[in-house]
């Protein structure tokens, strides 16, 4: 059993003869956990290295023919495909001039059947491509051209071009006739109506009649019309990279939807919770439980909408105006409904425990009561209600830094020619005849190791987050703390100086302490996900262990490991409270708030689980009104139209969920934080004093002291 704290509790005397109020936060303290502090510091400047890699590499997107200096927007690298010159479509640098140009057809009908047929050596990345205004369609009793960018002998600006519908045949020469009859370029018939789907022109696998006869009688070569030529772009545009890729460009076409929804909405939420926490204590848990079930219930039906299984809002991956009869079906519908029923699942579940949590909240009046002394404190320190600005605001910079890095580091590649062993001759207007040497099509080669600097660029982010998150826990506890040891007396310099007295020894003294606090959750829950990538592709492969023991063993080792990052998490919370009054390790002030909760753990259970319900059902009411309100906007023409469409709202949504919930967690922590902090100090002051607390408001020992209280509760 660990001997009394001592000196490091209560009021001691100055070298003045004076009594100083909160003296534990400043008495007898050294240095903690250096070394963390060392990795930490290490691990900032290996994010800055990392984040300077994909700045260096992402941006300056370096092309086949291009002006040196040239650079592509890495939104343009995400969403539009590639040309035969290697061109980003849409990139008004490039040669020629694209602007405007952003969707990616394919000219060949024929190497697009060739690169879906099945054990193809032929790639759709190798079939000849161009980028264009709008998707061609076939004529009614013509035959319709789409010819290659003019240059050589073809004397059109890229505007008469596009004026002309992208057709100057009747100024071929006979050799380019014979070599365009022979699907060689430079003019390709349009046999085959096209969609935009996801600014790429899919084929529809009907060929116009009218057209197919036309191209017959001027000794065209056969043209294969099959279901194939639809389902090998549809394909293409529907592979996982590709979706990938489309999720990371709605994240920046959606970028006000993330200031507003994901910063400033969640912000005025949680200081309007705050406020409602400090003047209707008792009121509070019931507004959030049924604010709680309607929001949940609203942001379901949103993904229901969205999933189309209610109502006509249902996403499609087609752009402007199309065959209403003709659909197209994309991996993006897939995951949401997917998250819709996950969404009922949740919404089905939380209900029915939010009913269990009325019947308690009836039970424990001791959560009121301890939110009354919270609620006092926050009154009395002023400051605990602004200080949580200060840690929003770095979040919010660090954000934007991260965001934007993470953006440069998913485009970070090069545009190179592939290696094609296929024939794709094709006319080259410049030099003036067929040329197979060089005719492959190009693809974005990444720079190895992306993705685990990807991954890292993701861990850091967490691990940041944790650790601002942490250090504002710690001030609030520690300001907290020197109010309890004072007795809550009063003076001039009480509603501020806590507060910085508490951030002056938290950046003195416990930023190592803290940062090993903040990596150990981060840490768990990486490993985590890496058991579970294991579990699932040892799934795939059949080889789950099919005796009793091999599956008891497989299916208890998540639960176990979840049960181990609640454990380390709660651990967390109350290891930064004992930081912030003892001045301890981390690994130290852990034991100490281990012991005490379990030592008082039948005065104290009861009231920490239900308050702790309570207050991450209001943190998730912010987060849930995030996601409502980011729907809401994207639901607006401006990201339903053809260039900021967004593929899905699906992952904005889900990072407004997350930015809101971080943003709730920082301001909740004044009132989770007091109501901790209060607890521990009064468990151990009564600890100090034989079992009867010395400095405890009235309140509290009213609600903690009160012994037949005790026993109803935890019955």
């Amino acid at each position: 059993m660990r001997g009394p704290l001592g000196a490091v509790i209560g009021r001691y005397p100055s070298s003045d003869g004076s009594t100083q109020v909160g003296g534990i936060i400043r008495h007898n303290r050294k240095c903690r956990d250096v070394a963390f502090l060392v990795i930490f510091i290490s691990f900032w400047v290996a994010m800055i290295v990392n984040s300077s890699f994909g700045f260096n590499k992402g941006n300056p997107l370096r092309q086949v023919n291009r002006v040196a200096n040239d650079t592509v927007h890495h939104n343009d690298w995400l969403t539009y495909g590639l040309d035969y010159k290697g061109n980003v479509c849409g990139d008004r640098h490039a040669h020629p001039g694209l602007r405007e140009l952003e969707l990616t057809y394919w000219l060949n009908p024929n190497q697009v059947y060739l690169s879906g047929l099945k054990n193809s050596q032929f790639k759709l990345a190798d079939a000849r491509s161009i980028c264009l205004l709008d998707c061609p369609i076939p004529s009614e009793d013509a035959l319709n051209w789409v010819c290659d960018y003019p240059e050589g002998e073809i004397r059109l600006s890229v505007d008469d071009w596009i004026d002309r519908n992208y057709d100057y045949f009747e100024f071929l020469t006979p050799e380019m006739r014979n070599t365009s009859l022979q699907l060689q370029g430079p003019c390709y018939p349009v046999i085959f109506p096209s969609v935009n789907v996801y600014w790429r022109c899919q084929y529809v696998a009907r060929a116009s009649n009218v057209s197919l006869r036309h191209w017959q009688q001027m000794g065209g070569v056969n043209i294969n019309d099959d279901i194939i030529i639809d389902k090998s772009i549809h394909r293409s545009i529907n592979a996982r990279s590709s979706v990938l890729k489309r999720y990371v460009a709605d994240i920046g076409k959606s970028w006000p939807v993330l200031i507003v929804c994901g910063g400033l909405l969640p912000l005025f939420v949680s200081v309007i919770w705050l406020l409602l926490i400090r003047h209707f204590v008792a009121a509070m848990p019931w507004i959030t439980v049924a604010l709680f079930n309607i929001l949940i219930i609203a942001v379901t039906m949103f993904y229901y909408l969205k999933a189309g299984w209610i109502g006509n809002d249902a996403i499609s991956p087609i752009i402007g105006a199309h065959d209403p009869y003709y659909h197209v079906f994309g991996r993006e519908q897939n995951h949401l409904h997917a998250a819709a029923v996950l969404m009922t699942f949740i919404m089905v579940v939380s209900i029915l425990a939010s009913v269990a949590i009325v019947h308690r909240i009836l039970m424990a009046t001791s959560v009121l009561k301890a939110n009354g002394v919270a609620a006092k404190i926050i009154g009395e320190v002023q400051a605990l209600i602004i200080f949580p600005v200060m840690p929003y605001a770095i979040l919010g910079i660090f954000y934007m830094f991260w965001f934007g890095a993470a953006f440069y580091l998913f485009s970070s590649g090069q545009i190179v020619q592939n290696n094609c062993s296929s024939n794709c001759c094709a006319y080259d207007l410049a030099s003036k005849r067929v040329n197979c040497d060089r005719c492959c099509g190009y693809s974005i080669h990444y720079t190895p190791h992306i993705s685990i600097a990807i991954f890292f660029h993701l861990f850091g982010c967490y691990w940041a987050t944790q650790f601002f998150i942490a250090c504002s826990s710690t001030v609030i506890a520690g300001s907290v703390a020197s109010y309890y040891w004072a007795r809550g007396e009063t003076s001039p310099e009480i509603p501020f100086l806590p507060v910085f007295s508490s951030m002056k020894q938290l950046i003195r003294y416990s930023l190592g302490s803290v940062a090993l606090g903040s990596l150990v959750l981060p840490f768990v829950e990486s490993v985590r996900f890496m058991l579970d990538s294991i579990r699932r592709k040892l799934k795939v492969a059949n080889t789950t262990p099919e005796g009793c023991m091999g599956k008891t063993t497989y299916h208890t080792s998540r639960s176990c490991f979840q049960s181990i990052e609640w454990i380390i998490r709660s651990v967390n919370r109350n290891a930064y409270i004992m930081i912030a009054i003892t001045g301890k390790s981390f690994c130290r002030a852990s034991a100490i708030a281990t012991e005490l909760i379990i030592s008082n753990i039948l005065k104290i259970g009861r009231v920490n689980v239900i308050g702790d319900v309570i207050l991450y059902l209001g943190k998730l009411c912010v987060s849930l009104s995030s996601a409502l309100f980011a729907f809401l906007m994207l639901d607006t023409h401006k990201y339903r139209s053809a260039h900021n469409k967004i593929s899905s709202p699906l992952l904005p949504v889900l990072v407004c969920w997350a930015l809101g919930y971080v943003v709730a967690t920082l301001f909740f922590a004044v009132v989770e934080m007091s109501i901790d902090a209060v607890i521990l100090s009064f468990c151990q002051d009564s600890e100090e004093h034989q079992g009867t607390a010395q400095y405890a408001p009235p309140l509290l020992m009213e609600t903690l002291g009160d012994q037949n209280e005790m026993q109803r509760l935890t019955q």
